[in-house]
């Protein structure tokens, strides 16, 4: 997630106030990082192991910005905003994946861009094809 929205804010010259993620990208460093930034984090808290344990409760060796993640993905309002990344993002990849991409057959960095571009370029096609039609 730190090296994504580092990257954000060097091409746009500013940061997102929030950052969504998949459950697959938490890292506790990455959201202290981000935290000390002023970006609010959404992203799941991971289930634990001690199944009795409430998973959003400050943990002892939390750090501040850690505990302030837990403690705001258990609010309705961030489960709402988190719900939104499925609703878009999810959406996004179920109809690459319809359209045939579900793994790369070309070898290269270069190559395996222009598939993924030309994806991309397909979807945002067909959504403004949606639009105009309306």
């Amino acid at each position: 997630m730190a090296p994504m929205n580092a990257a954000l804010a060097k091409d746009y010259g500013e940061r997102p106030r929030q950052h969504l993620a998949d459950g697959g990208y938490v890292k506790f460093d990455d959201i202290e990082e981000l935290e000390k930034a002023g970006v609010d984090v959404y992203a799941p808290v991971p289930a634990p192991r001690d199944k009795s344990r409430d998973q959003y409760a400050a943990q002892q060796d939390d750090a501040p910005a850690i505990a302030a993640w837990r403690k705001r993905m258990n609010e309705d309002a961030a489960k709402d905003i988190y719900k939104e990344r499925a609703a878009t993002a999810e959406r996004t990849n179920a109809q690459a994946r319809n359209r045939g991409l579900r793994q790369f057959l070309v070898c290269g960095v270069d190559k395996v861009k222009s598939i993924a571009l030309m994806h991309g370029l397909t979807h945002n096609m067909v959504c403004g094809w949606r639009l105009i039609a309306i």
